[in-house]
C-alpha cells in the first residue's frame, strides 16, 4: 500500500447460520469463506491494523463504524444466507459508499453471477463458450439438446448446484436435473454442452492484468471421463473421493500454443466481463485442444488451497505476499473507477 493511503482494512465476509435454498451441504462454502477470512487476516496482520467484519444482514449496517476514508474493504463478501446476486449488491453499496475495495466492481460481479449474461457476453466477443439454453422448468425439457450436457443453476458459483447428476445423457435424466435445480435451488438451469477433456484453471491479477502459471485439474482417477468435473464435493468435501483426487498440477503440462491460446482467451475473457483486481477464468480443452471458457469468477476463493493462490505460489508469491498485492491493488484506484 502507498503511503498516501489509509493502512486501516477491514475484512469483511459472509457468516451465515442458515441457507434459504441450496442443499445443506452447501454450508462447507460458507465455512470456507470464514476460513479464508480468517487467513487473509493473519497473513495481513502486523503490516497494516485490520478487522474482521462479519456480515450477517445489511452491509450498510456493519460498516457503519467505519469511514470510507479511512478503511479500506478486503472483500470476500458472498451470498449472505444464499440470497442470490448478494456478491453483486454488497460490491455495489461498497461502490456507493466510497469504499476503496480489493476485487471487480459491482458490474462485473453480476455479470460473471448471472452465466446466461456471462456466457452471452463471451460469445459476442467471439470468445469460444460451450453452447447452451435455459430452462426454466422439466415441461420445456423439448426440442433438440446436445448430449452430454451438463446442467448448473444460473446463478450461483462454487460449483454449487454440481454433483455426481450433473452430467446428463438422455432427455428423462435432464429433466429430472433440471427438476432438482428448479425445486432446490430455486432458479432456472442453464443446460450446456459438456466438453469432454481436460479442465483449466487461469488465474489473473493486476493492472495491467498479468496470467499466473497455468493450472489443470488431474482427472486420472476418474476412468469415466463423464465424471471428469469439478463437483462440489470435489472442492469442498474433504472426506469425499473427489475431493481427494482431483489434484491439481501447476504449472500445468500444455503445450506452449495451447498454454498461448488459453492465456490469450483469458485476458479477453478478462476485458469482456470487467474484471479488477484478481479472477479466475475456467476452461474445458476438448480433443482436438480446443479451449473453451466455461466461467468468469471474479474474487475467486483465496483459500490456502484454492486454485488463486497455488497459481500465485507457482510464480513465487507466499500467502502473505499475495494478499499484500491484492490489497495493494485496491489502494490505487480512486472513487469512482470501474
Amino acid at each position: 500500500m502507498s503511503d498516501r493511503d489509509s493502512r486501516n482494512v477491514i475484512i469483511v465476509y459472509n457468516e451465515s447460520a442458515l441457507l434459504i435454498k441450496g442443499e445443506p451441504q452447501d454450508m462447507l462454502a460458507e465455512q470456507g469463506v470464514i476460513a479464508c477470512a480468517e487467513a487473509v487476516t493473519k497473513a495481513l496482520q502486523g503490516t497494516c491494523e485490520v478487522r474482521r467484519v462479519p456480515i450477517h444482514s445489511d452491509i450498510e449496517l456493519v460498516l457503519e463504524p467505519y469511514l470510507p476514508t479511512e478503511w479500506v474493504v478486503f472483500n470476500l463478501g458472498e451470498g449472505i444466507e444464499g440470497r442470490l446476486f448478494e456478491e453483486a449488491r454488497i460490491t455495489w453499496a461498497l461502490e456507493a459508499m466510497g469504499y476503496r475495495f480489493t476485487g471487480s466492481g459491482g458490474d462485473a460481479m453480476a455479470r460473471s453471477i448471472n452465466k446466461v449474461l456471462a456466457k452471452t457476453l463471451l460469445a459476442q466477443a467471439g470468445i469460444p463458450t460451450p453452447s447452451w439454453r435455459v430452462v426454466r422448468g422439466p415441461d420445456e425439457v423439448t426440442g433438440d439438446f446436445r448430449f452430454p450436457a451438463i446442467v448448473k443453476p444460473v446463478a450461483e458459483d462454487a460449483s454449487l448446484g454440481i454433483g455426481n447428476g450433473a452430467v446428463v445423457h438422455d432427455m428423462d435424466t435432464l429433466r429430472a436435473r433440471v427438476a432438482h435445480i428448479l425445486t432446490v435451488y430455486r432458479q432456472a438451469a442453464l443446460v450446456e454442452q459438456f466438453i469432454v477433456g481436460r479442465e483449466c484453471n487461469v488465474s489473473v491479477w493486476g493492472d495491467p492484468p498479468e496470467v499466473l502459471p497455468l493450472a489443470e485439474i488431474d482427472f486420472s482417477a476418474f476412468p469415466d471421463p463423464y465424471e471428469r468435473i469439478v463437483s462440489f464435493a470435489a472442492k469442498w468435501d474433504t472426506a469425499s473421493f473427489a475431493y481427494n483426487h482431483t489434484p491439481v498440477v501447476c504449472p500445468a503440462p500444455l503445450s506452449d500454443e495451447l498454454g498461448s491460446r488459453i492465456r490469450d482467451l483469458a485476458l479477453a475473457a478478462w476485458e469482456t466481463i470487467g474484471c479488477r483486481g484478481y479472477a479466475r477464468v475456467d476452461m474445458r480443452v476438448d480433443e482436438h485442444d480446443c479451449p473453451f471458457v466455461i466461467e468468469v469468477n471474479c474474487n475467486p476463493d483465496l483459500s490456502s488451497d484454492a486454485g488463486f493462490f497455488r497459481a500465485a505460489q507457482a510464480a513465487g508469491y507466499d500467502y502473505a505476499a499475495m494478499a499484500r498485492k491484492i490489497l495493494d491493488l485496491a489502494c490505487r484506484w480512486s472513487f469512482g473507477d470501474r
